[in-house]
């Protein structure tokens, strides 16, 4: 008799086994997909942050006016960084004076976005806006102006920064 319930004993453990490994094998499969899962919404999160910051800093470089001109260059400054920040940096006095002195109101509008590369921390970014410029005191009529850029952005911390900046004609 004993060793009949020796015998009915060995599937029972042999059942218990199996269904432990299985269990080990699908908690390690959900916890890799989990992982995966993370991975891939943090490329989309960076995709999509790399976009918004170019289309943000096209917007910057398409509206200034004479009124704000100060906090416009700052913004245009605070959304760059390395070669595109020091073009932007060395321009600055010529920008205000030029705003200050046509008493330039610039409005911008961003028309498109899109994402051409991104390798680990830089993407390139293509950005479309246009602008409608006017003058104020000037009876000449609003000019409006159409742009194409392709944009670096770089990751700088947590923070997405134009790092290089080319106007595409």
């Amino acid at each position: 008799m004993a060793v009949n319930a020796a015998r009915r004993a060995r599937p029972l453990r042999v059942a218990g086994l199996v269904l432990a490994l299985l269990i080990v094998a699908l908690l390690g499969a959900a916890l890799w997909l989990r992982s995966a899962l993370a991975q891939a919404q943090s490329e989309a999160d960076d995709r999509e942050a790399a976009m918004r910051a170019a289309g943000t800093h096209a917007l910057d470089l398409l509206s200034v006016g004479h009124r704000t001109v100060d906090s416009d260059i700052k913004r245009i400054l605070d959304t760059s960084t390395g070669a595109a920040r020091a073009e932007y940096a060395r321009n600055v006095t010529t920008l205000k004076e030029t705003t200050l002195r046509s008493k330039v109101l610039q409005t911008g509008a961003l028309r498109a976005s899109g994402l051409v590369s991104m390798k680990g921390n830089v993407a390139r970014v293509m950005v479309v806006g246009d602008a409608v410029i006017r003058w104020e005191g000037s009876k000449q009529p609003p000019q409006e102006r159409f742009y194409q850029w392709n944009m670096e952005v770089t990751k700088i911390g947590a923070a997405w920064l134009v790092s290089k900046t080319e106007l595409v004609l």
